[in-house]
């Protein structure tokens, strides 16, 4: 609580304190902290007198190359993520095995199924315990951000996945006819979304990954056309975004199709080094592979040798 008393006595101090080429010469950080404090509070203002990298901590993403590649042991909680691609490329499989690996270190999650196409019996098949699993239909993008905030401020909630953001369709749109004009508002309505969850993220420790898509611009002649969905609010907001990319099918010895490999691409890292990448296989049935995972990262490091085809 504001104490104008407090405040008003260290104010006088500092503009009676000796003075040097007009700095102030006998006032430390921590009076200048106090002042602060007194009128913003302790939680918004604090001298960091100890490495806070010691005290993330990290979601694995299921993926011990993608965890390896992002160099902070998976998803770091209290910020945003950005999972993007285009259809088919692993980006919903990715996200549930996050979700399975914060399941099983007793973490509560959320699913904001936005494009209300959640396939439960393929959510159980990858493991999931649905009974622990929070799933949110809204009906329109203002309820999922609602929800979304409603959830972080429970502080009950370690992770909320969003899918997808070009499922957040604003109010206006869907209320409006077929023939209005609605441009803009879906970017409007991620910007002022994102503007007010971002706050309270790491005031909770509550991390967000979003799935986005990939379009292309029309009329692009030169340079790349593609492009996510909802404006330019998420870049900015994520710590993380990643890029899949499916790159071949994985067929078994009948030649039949049973996964994909897809390559990641960390596109934006605020705690590690980015534009790193791996590959990641999903399979049908079962997810991403933790054994063939450990094999390749053997073979990477030549603490195993590859022989022959693989």
């Amino acid at each position: 609580m504001f104490n104008k008393k407090n405040y008003d006595k260290i104010m006088n101090n500092i503009k009676n304190s000796k003075r040097n080429n007009d700095r102030i010469t006998n006032i430390t950080n921590y009076d200048v902290l106090k002042l602060l404090q007194q009128k913003f509070g302790k939680t918004n203002i604090y001298l960091n007198e100890k490495d806070e990298l010691k005290d993330l901590e990290a979601i694995s993403t299921g993926s011990i190359k993608l965890d390896h590649a992002l160099g902070t042991d998976g998803f770091i909680k209290g910020r945003i993520v950005e999972i993007y691609g285009n259809e088919s490329c692993g980006k919903t499989t990715l996200a549930l095995s996050t979700i399975k690996q914060a399941i099983d270190r007793n973490m509560r999650v959320a699913f904001i199924d936005a494009e209300h196409a959640l396939d439960l019996r393929y959510v159980k098949r990858l493991g999931i315990d649905l009974t622990k699993l929070i799933i949110a239909r809204p009906d329109y993008g203002e309820q999922g951000f609602e929800i979304i905030k409603s959830l972080i401020k429970t502080e009950l909630i370690d992770l909320i996945v969003v899918d997808s953001v070009a499922a957040l369709v604003p109010k206006v749109e869907i209320e409006g006819k077929m023939e209005d004009q609605t441009m803009g508002t879906h970017a409007r309505m991620m910007s002022r979304g994102l503007s007010r969850i971002q706050p309270l993220l790491a005031k909770h420790n509550v991390s967000v990954i979003f799935i986005n898509q990939l379009r292309e611009k029309v009329g692009i002649m030169f340079g790349n056309p593609e492009v996510t969905t909802g404006g330019k609010a998420l870049k900015f907001y994520s710590s993380t975004r990643l890029e899949l990319r499916r790159a071949e099918i994985i067929k078994d010895a009948a030649n039949n199709a049973i996964g994909i490999r897809s390559k990641a691409t960390i596109t934006k890292n605020k705690l590690s080094t980015p534009m790193t990448t791996t590959y990641i296989d999903f399979y049908f049935k079962s997810g991403i592979s933790e054994v063939n995972e450990i094999i390749d990262l053997a073979i990477d490091y030549q603490i195993i040798e590859q022989s022959g085809s693989w």
